[in-house]
């Protein structure tokens, strides 16, 4: 996500490099760079041109700061001005005095709509709201039973009446149904098209009408660039939205929809979808897409990630094992596997300051490592995986489990070392900060350039893979 902008962007703050403070003189090189950086994501030419005025002029004007340096005064600059353009903070969801507050989803064929009204649903769960799915969407094939089946994998109730019936009436009948269950929220998945029709625009109109919803957000493809923008605008003038939802924020997209789409259609993103299971929605934050764009991560989401897979006491219960060191190879496989759960490792190790440019090659050999990792753990015995002192003077132990995880002795060797190495340096790290326990395997992730250093010591080798955990929820 945003990586050809980001590498663009760096050859802009090159520009200023070396000189001892902005001038109108030094300047042009770098705002140059800026143009054709946010040209080439496919942000819309108006933005592009405000944008650089916008940066033009506050560089100019700013003062100069002791100890900061032009390029890094420059860079604030920009920073400050993409939050601005995307929206400055964070929309919140609209929630109804009485219940249930109306959520309408409208959007074209193949934006993700569905599986975004499950991922939205979903997210409210994780915010103790309760919710029920209408399925008005009677006219693409399986579009109904597919909300069905993905309200069960989410254990959310949906609300349906099969392809024949009237849509404005699935979702008249829906919302009184809501009522009914006494839930908190209702989201409407309505019907997409292929492209913007008056047929579907009439329908739309007509169950925003009868159901009167506090929000109506529009599900849009990142990966369309700016014409997301010119989407949302429209939707916008014809039907009245609130907000928008961009999906697909984790494919290979160039960054001109989140640039564009606030200053485009005067709506605020709300969302983002950022990969295909149900649990990968987030809230959209402007300074934090701003501090990935630029490489300077996001902690924050990282952390809010951590919060909902770490039990807090059993961390404390981790922690004391670790100063004892008594952290064994089941710790260690249970600490993979909550990391997991909080997504891929890509895009993971892009929330953290520094990490953004690894590339994909490198990545691919981090993943590599920790699976590898995980089958020769998978492939010791429980005594074993507790007491790792019995690896280490054993051969015929670490050949067996060599044999039985399909990699070679060397290779189990190599593992139980740097895991004794790691649980050592631990020990002696005292009640100081402890980065590598959350990253997997200690010191042999220090950070080196241009990468990390994984399991076997060469440069690149990065953390380890996660996928996201799945909650579930049902169907009336």
């Amino acid at each position: 996500m945003f990586d050809a902008l980001a590498e663009s962007l760096e050859s802009a703050w090159k520009k200023l490099r070396g000189q001892d403070k902005i001038r109108e003189s030094n300047i042009q090189d770098a705002l140059q760079e800026v143009r054709r950086a946010l040209l080439a994501a496919d942000v819309n030419l108006q933005v592009v041109k405000d944008f650089v005025t916008e940066v033009e002029k506050q560089a100019l004007g700013a003062d100069v700061i002791a100890g900061v340096k032009p390029d890094q005064q420059f860079i604030k600059i920009v920073y400050d001005e993409l939050v601005k353009v995307m929206g400055d903070t964070n929309v919140p969801l609209a929630q109804a005095e009485t219940s249930p507050t109306v959520i309408l989803m409208a959007g074209l064929q193949g934006t993700g709509k569905t599986t975004a009204t499950a991922k939205l649903a979903l997210h409210l769960a994780k915010e103790n709201r309760k919710t029920l799915l209408v399925a008005t969407d009677v006219y693409r094939p399986a579009a109904v039973d597919q909300l069905v089946t993905l309200g069960q994998q989410i254990k959310i109730p949906v609300f349906e009446m099969g392809t024949d019936a009237n849509p404005v009436e699935i979702a008249r009948q829906g919302l009184a149904k809501a009522k009914e269950m006494g839930v908190d929220t209702v989201i409407i998945d309505t019907a997409g098209r292929l492209q913007i029709d008056g047929n579907m625009m009439a329908e739309l109109a007509q169950i925003k009408e009868t159901v009167q919803p506090h929000e109506t957000l529009l599900v849009v493809d990142a990966m369309t660039g700016q014409e997301a923008a010119n989407l949302t605008r429209t939707f916008h003038e014809q039907i009245g939205i609130t907000g928008a939802i961009l999906t697909k924020l984790d494919g290979d997209t160039r960054g001109g929809a989140a640039l564009s789409v606030r200053q485009i259609s005067g709506q605020p993103i709300k969302f983002v979808g950022v990969g295909e299971k149900v649990e990968a929605l987030q809230p959209f934050y402007p300074e934090r897409m701003a501090q990935r764009i630029l490489g300077m991560g996001d902690v924050l989401t990282l952390v809010e990630k951590a919060q909902e897979e770490i039990d807090i006491a059993d961390a404390a219960k981790m922690q004391e094992k670790i100063l004892k060191a008594q952290f064994d190879f089941s710790d260690f496989l249970k600490q993979m596997r909550l990391m997991k759960n909080m997504g891929s490792l890509g895009g993971l190790l892009k929330m953290i300051p520094g990490m953004g440019k690894l590339s994909g090659e490198q990545l691919q050999k981090g993943e590599s490592e920790l699976k590898k990792a995980e089958a020769i753990i998978s492939s010791m015995t429980k005594e074993e995986r507790q007491n790792p002192d019995l690896l280490t003077g054993s051969p015929s132990r670490r050949r067996r489990i060599a044999k039985g995880s399909g990699h070679s002795d060397s290779q189990v060797t190599e593992l139980v070392g740097k895991f004794m190495q790691m649980r050592s340096m631990m020990q002696k790290m005292g009640q100081g900060e402890m980065p590598e326990m959350f990253g997997g395997m200690g010191g042999m992730n220090r950070p080196a350039q241009p990468g990390w250093r994984g399991y076997t010591g060469a440069p690149g080798k990065t953390k380890k893979k996660k996928d996201k955990k799945k909650k579930g929820f049902g169907t009336l």
